[in-house]
């Protein structure tokens, strides 16, 4: 297409889209209660109703297993930033608005269970917990503000979605327990759901607007953050998580970026130009360095762990 269309006009034409993408999810969706998945003979009262406050030996989780659930439950509780960025970028109107909703709700869920295990189970510090949820949630989430907004949101949540899912899952594993295992791995199962709908909406809008899209995906790509960046000591705690594989640059190159990019046809494509064809260029450059960045961060690790081994065999 030769004339250039805004967020609404793109909205308007993918709405045949989305409705079809709608109905399959709500086909496809499992109804599941948060409820069920809390072992609440575990719980027992804390020292306000006259119980005993949390203190670390009460946890069965290792360090790394409560940081990976503290960041995970933190970045799900930021929900209310999320659905106003999404509803802003989307539209309050029609299957938009419906898919809106229905998806505020299912990640909603996520919040509610993650937290009800952690403090019915004492996994987890309470009281810290509180505290960096008011934290976060008062700092919010937000991106740029730019122009074509709703390709780089959707763009954005496509990648965001399967990332999520995917520490998901390796925070379950790493618990070693298997009721936590089991409720992450439902959580898991919804984000992938969203992903899907946002991954198929991406590709119309890369049929619809080629060159448009492809400059979105290529900004979101190269500047890509977790949604829980601006939580407390987030810096530290992903590395950490890094370290011990729950999500590392290996991991969002291979098992995130290059699928999704993959399932758009982003470098078999022919009906870019100009704009385009620079930005999917700028895209293959990054793409390259973030190989090298990965492959480095792996052999740091490498060498890290047979550090700490001959350390340990030394001791022993």
């Amino acid at each position: 297409m030769t004339t250039a269309l805004s967020d609404r006009d793109i909205l308007r034409e993918l709405e045949p889209t989305a409705e079809r993408l709608l109905n399959d999810h709500l086909r496809k969706a499992k109804p599941w209660n948060p409820h069920d998945y809390v072992p609440w003979d575990d719980g027992r009262n804390f020292a306000a109703l006259g119980g005993i406050d949390w203190d670390p030996g009460q946890s069965r989780l290792s360090e790394v297993a409560q940081t990976a659930m503290i960041t995970n439950l933190l970045t799900e509780d930021n929900l209310p930033s999320y659905h106003r960025e999404i509803s802003d970028s989307f539209s309050r109107d029609g299957v938009w608005g419906t898919w809106v909703g229905r998806w505020t709700a299912e990640e909603n869920r996520h919040a509610i269970v993650m937290r009800d295990y952690l403090v019915v189970t004492r996994a987890i510090d309470p009281v810290s917990l509180e505290q960096a949820r008011m934290a976060h949630m008062t700092t919010g989430f937000a991106k740029p503000d730019e122009e074509q907004q709703f390709l780089r949101s959707v763009a954005y949540v496509t990648l965001q979605e399967l990332a999520t899912r995917i520490s998901h899952r390796n925070t379950g594993a790493a618990c070693a327990e298997p009721l936590a295992e089991r409720m992450l791995q439902r959580v898991a199962a919804d984000e992938n759901l969203h992903m899907i709908f946002y991954r198929n909406i991406s590709a119309a809008a890369l049929d619809l607007v080629p060159n448009e899209a492809l400059r979105a995906i290529t900004s979101v790509v190269t500047r890509f953050q977790m949604p829980g960046a601006a939580q407390p000591s987030f810096r530290r705690n992903a590395v950490l998580l890094a370290k011990h594989g729950i999500y590392d640059l290996r991991q969002h190159l291979d098992v995130v970026v290059r699928p999704v990019l993959r399932a758009w046809r982003v470098f078999e494509r022919t009906d870019l130009a100009g704009d385009g064809e620079r930005a999917r260029d700028e895209l293959h450059t990054y793409l390259t360095e973030l190989d090298i960045r990965a492959r480095r961060f792996e052999e740091q690790r490498e060498r890290a762990a047979a550090r700490q081994a001959e350390r340990a065999a030394a001791a022993g």
